[in-house]
């Protein structure tokens, strides 16, 4: 499957990862977004579930073991070249999850990964999309914790 100018939209996966109040965010080392920095994550392969993807690839690409928590959305991520072409085109299926460590080892695909503290996010260069996603994820988190203390309470 070509990824550069594809025949079809490419199902991806990306990981909002939580460690108490911080966020994993990786720098991309191929394109689209070389050199950004964004959530965890890549491409399905075929016969696999997403949630499996995602947690191949955060143990590929950071050497992190994760609990999925839950979908947060899909999202398009297309690329138009110079002539208006799609030069890329990926339907996201965006996760958040939690790491017990914040110990990360940057593999093929990044160039560097770190837990960013949650208050600390407007000082990062995120894409638009990519600070919408970890806001949505932490207000489902926050909403399923705090009916997870509900449902324990006596």
């Amino acid at each position: 499957m070509k990824r550069k100018y594809p025949d079809c939209p490419i199902l991806a996966t990306a990981g909002v990862i939580f460690n108490e109040d911080m966020v994993l965010l990786a720098k991309r080392k191929q394109e689209p977004g070389k050199g950004q920095w964004s959530l965890p994550g890549g491409v399905v392969e075929l016969g696999e579930k997403v949630e499996d993807a995602l947690r191949r690839e955060l143990w590929e690409e950071l050497g992190i073991r994760v609990k999925i928590g839950g979908l947060v959305r899909l999202a398009d991520r297309i690329v138009l070249d110079r002539k208006g072409r799609v030069q890329f085109h990926y339907v996201i299926a965006d996760y958040w999850g939690s790491a017990s460590s914040r110990t990360v080892s940057p593999g093929s695909d990044v160039t560097e990964a770190q837990f960013v503290p949650l208050n600390k996010l407007g000082e990062t260069l995120l894409p638009k999309e990519v600070l919408e996603t970890i806001l949505m994820a932490d207000e489902i988190r926050t909403r399923d914790l705090n009916k997870s203390k509900r449902d324990v309470a006596p």
